[in-house]
């Protein structure tokens, strides 16, 4: 199963910080991103990376963590918890994979739309503080 060597990946990177490196070493070179907040798909490794590594930074604080996982075949989805400037955010990642445990799809939902709003901000913020 795909997913199961992809997730082992994705977790070891979460958990390392989010280096941009180790998230490109990762993706699929024909990747997509479905932004929450993004009406169109980004696609292609590179931009993948600058996403998921502005992801990382604006939501991977201290209290961000996983609380439920579902993995079937090549496609995982997982939700998570988190808190940006006292607002308690909710979501889900799904991520597709190829056969060798490579993303090539990461789809992120965000509720409450408080929530969505702030995300937008910090990640605007942040993808621009990157260029």
């Amino acid at each position: 199963m795909s997913a199961h060597k992809g997730l082992k990946k994705w977790h070891a990177v979460v958990a390392g910080g989010n280096d941009p490196q180790a998230l490109a070493e990762i993706l699929h070179e024909d990747a997509v991103f479905h932004s929450p907040v993004v009406h169109t798909p980004q696609r292609g490794r590179p931009i993948v990376t600058a996403y998921l590594t502005a992801a990382g930074q604006t939501l991977g604080n201290d209290s961000f963590r996983y609380v439920r996982e579902i993995v079937d075949s090549n496609t995982a989805v997982l939700e998570f918890v988190t808190e940006m400037d006292g607002i308690q955010i909710n979501g889900i990642d799904m991520i597709a994979f190829d056969e060798d445990g490579l993303i090539v799809d990461f789809k992120v939902m965000v509720r409450p739309l408080k929530a969505i709003n702030k995300v937008w901000e910090m990640m605007a913020a942040q993808l621009e503080a990157s260029r």
